[in-house]
């Protein structure tokens, strides 16, 4: 199983995306799924090396054009979101080659 980096983009880097940081990795936890799971801000994103993103509406827009999935979640603290959203792509990318 491949190892994938992950995304997680706020304004800051810091709050919002901290928060989906950790509820992200409750739901690979739950699924025995091992990613590199880490936080960026608006700027400094567009220069990171990932597999997929999982950003707000309001962050989406970076990423237009991307070749990667983005993912876009609403209510950061609901496992049931992310998971509903993002598990069968990260299955996915977890299963390439």
């Amino acid at each position: 199983m491949k190892k994938i980096k992950i995304m997680m983009v706020c304004g800051f880097g810091l709050g919002s995306s901290m928060i989906l940081k950790m509820t992200l990795d409750k739901v690979l936890k739950n699924h025995g799924i091992s990613a590199e799971t880490f936080c960026s801000d608006e700027a400094t994103s567009r220069g990171e090396f990932f597999d997929m993103v999982f950003t707000s509406e309001e962050m989406s827009h970076l990423f237009q054009g991307s070749s990667k999935p983005i993912i876009v979640i609403k209510n950061f603290l609901n496992p049931d979101e992310v998971e509903e959203k993002g598990l069968e792509t990260i299955n996915k990318l977890t299963h390439e080659e």
